[in-house]
Parts: structure tokens; sequence; C-alpha cells
């Protein structure tokens, strides 16, 4: 099944841009997915498994390394809307 998350990356710290890039950078990594980024959000769209395994690792990552909000959006479903 096909889906797509739209993420916002807000970092807990007064640098803030440098984490997002480097967040953005390790998605676009994995050429199988479809990765859009605008000024307020970054959207990836793909099959579910790989999709949510990518997202999952780095949203890990991050809070490894700093406090940190993600705001997310789902979209899916039966239908392929891709």
């Amino acid at each position: 099944m096909k889906i797509g998350i739209e993420i916002s990356m807000y970092p807990l710290k007064e640098e803030y841009e440098k984490p997002i890039l480097e967040f953005i950078s390790e998605l676009k990594k994995n050429t199988n997915l479809e990765i859009i980024t605008n000024k307020l959000s970054t959207q990836i769209f793909g099959e579910f498994e790989e999709v949510t395994e990518l997202v999952k690792q780095n949203i890990f990552k991050t809070f490894e390394k700093q406090k940190t909000v993600f705001v997310m959006k789902w979209v899916g479903g039966p239908t392929d809307f891709l």
C-alpha cells in the first residue's frame, strides 16, 4: 500500500536550521521514495513499510541527539493515490 507522510520538525534549540537540514539529508539517502521539501515541511511518498521504517529510524536518531518536536500527517488507504 502506498502512503504519504508530511513531517514538520521543530528542534528545541536556538540553532535549529542545521538539525533540520541533517534530518532531510538522511531521508534523501533513500532513493526508492519520493521526497519533496518546502519551507514548512517534508513529504515522503512510497510503500508503507519502507516509508514508516525510514521515518522511525531517523526520528529515533534525532531524539538521541536532542529534544525535538515532530508534527506529522499521514495519508493512505486501500487504493493507490500516487
